[in-house]
């Protein structure tokens, strides 16, 4: 197949990869490859979709509770289609916009809707970017091509029909029943949304608790607060899954459970794509987890190929994978070469799990801080003995601070409880710029009665 094309940069993802080419690349000849939905999986199928169906599922939760306020509140019906035209009657214009304004606005870049992989160099040493009908010269390449969702063999091998995160969401309907395999972030966030809005959830986990990376704490605090609304079956090992003459589907345990639902969810992990790369032929390697290997700048071991996101990062996070992207494009403009290129800065990396009640996470949880034999002091405050947790009734809700006796340098923070993304972000940045907890907790005013309040009165509890 002959040359289609001879260009600067090419870009393989059009998820956070596609924020690279600004105002600054205008005189830079760019090929962007998509084989799937502009945009990437955070805008398509990932954060923005989920969290725009947690919120109508916490309306929901709300309506429920409010019994309790004193406030007559009920749930009349569900209605599914409108939530997934609300969601995806914005978010697929935008993906769709986003695309066209690349293609037909850009006069520097073109867009290849297919999948691409690597054919080795040119004789000048160049990359060859091969398609189904269509190869790309490329001086300089970024791979930014993400993760996909995979399922374990004996679900692949029972041939049943199950879904992802790709697709769950444009169900015709809330199913019945609904049994989801996993227990990470996703499991989590996708039980509270189905089981707010009327399904009957069953989880199976093949660990001892869900959520079990997290702090111990935070993740045995919720599993209690799931095995009270769902139907959760922890250290379970699938054995197989069949189709029920009824159009549902039937999961079977090693204990001879068999949990029978309407759809199943697969939300057992992802994997980084740059296995489908063909990467071998230019020399890039992967790590033993499948990631792409680079350096603090974003090298690989190919020169002039760079790399961010799910594809090559540890943390499958969209704050992480724009971060990366920022970093690669200041060095896509000094150069490879450079001797003062940008780093990548992963000390302090947050998390957050929309689920119910929500879960957020900074730094060194309690058992990896023991493991460092780093001489800790602890402190749980619970949102109940704080005026505004106490005006909401909350009697799960926590704020787990971990700092180092002695100094207070603060190591971890852990949230469970409403507005937890949002209570964490004052520790995110004390410990980004160095504050101390002691500082942090009587350098500056905290608004009275507010949520902060419940990670205050953590700080001031600390034995430093």
């Amino acid at each position: 197949m002959s040359v289609t094309q001879v260009v600067d940069l090419a870009i393989i993802g059009s998820g956070s990869g596609n924020s690279i080419p600004d105002e600054r690349f205008d005189d830079t000849s760019i090929a962007i490859f998509e084989e799937g939905v502009y945009g990437g999986t955070c805008l398509n199928v990932g954060c923005i979709p989920t969290k725009m169906f947690v919120y109508a599922a916490e309306v929901a939760e709300n309506a429920r509770e409010a019994d309790r306020f004193g406030v007559a509140a009920h749930v009349d019906a569900v209605d599914w289609p409108a939530i997934v035209d609300r969601v995806f009657g914005r978010i697929d214009p935008i993906s769709l916009g986003g695309k066209e304004y690349r293609e037909d606005r850009c006069p520097n870049i073109t867009v290849y809707s297919s999948h691409v992989e690597f054919d080795g160099r040119d004789d000048d040493g160049r990359y060859r970017l091969v398609t189904a009908d269509a190869v790309v010269i490329a001086t300089e390449v970024v791979l930014a091509a993400g993760s996909r969702a995979t399922a374990p063999p004996v679900i692949e091998q029972s041939g049943v029909r199950y879904y992802t995160n790709n697709d769950v969401m444009r169900l015709d309907r809330v199913p019945e029943r609904l049994v989801i395999l996993g227990s990470g972030y996703i499991a989590a966030e996708f039980a509270h949304v189905f089981g707010a809005l009327g399904s009957r959830v069953s989880i199976v986990a093949r660990g001892p608790a869900i959520l079990r990376k997290l702090d111990t704490d935070v993740s045995s605090r919720f599993t209690e607060i799931a095995r009270k609304k769902w139907d959760v079956h922890l250290d379970a090992a699938v054995t197989g899954a069949a189709d029920l003459p009824d159009g549902g589907v039937r999961v079977s345990l090693e204990d001879g459970t068999h949990i029978d639902g309407d759809v199943l969810l697969v939300a057992t992990g992802r994997t980084p794509n740059g296995d489908r790369l063909n990467l071998g032929s230019i020399g890039v390697s992967l790590d033993d987890e499948g990631r792409v290997i680079c350096d603090e700048h974003g090298r690989t071991q190919a020169r002039k190929v760079w790399t961010l996101g799910d594809v090559s990062s540890p943390y499958q996070l969209k704050h992480v994978a724009n971060h990366e992207e920022r970093v690669v494009q200041a060095n896509l403009l000094k150069g490879w070469d450079a001797d003062d290129l940008d780093s990548f800065d992963h000390r302090f990396v947050p998390f957050a799990v929309f689920t119910h009640p929500q879960i957020a996470s900074v730094g060194l949880t309690e058992n990896q801080a023991r493991e460092r034999d780093i001489d800790i002091a602890v402190k749980v405050q619970a949102y109940g003995d704080i005026a505004y947790g106490w005006a909401m009734e909350d009697t799960t809700g926590f704020c787990k601070v971990i700092a180092e006796r002695g100094t207070g340098r603060l190591l971890g923070c852990h949230v469970l409880g409403p507005q937890a993304p949002t209570v964490v972000q004052p520790a995110i940045q004390a410990m980004s710029f160095g504050l101390g907890a002691r500082e942090m907790a009587r350098g500056q005013y905290w608004i009275h009665p507010a949520m902060p309040e419940v990670l205050e009165n953590a700080l001031l509890g600390l034995d430093l």
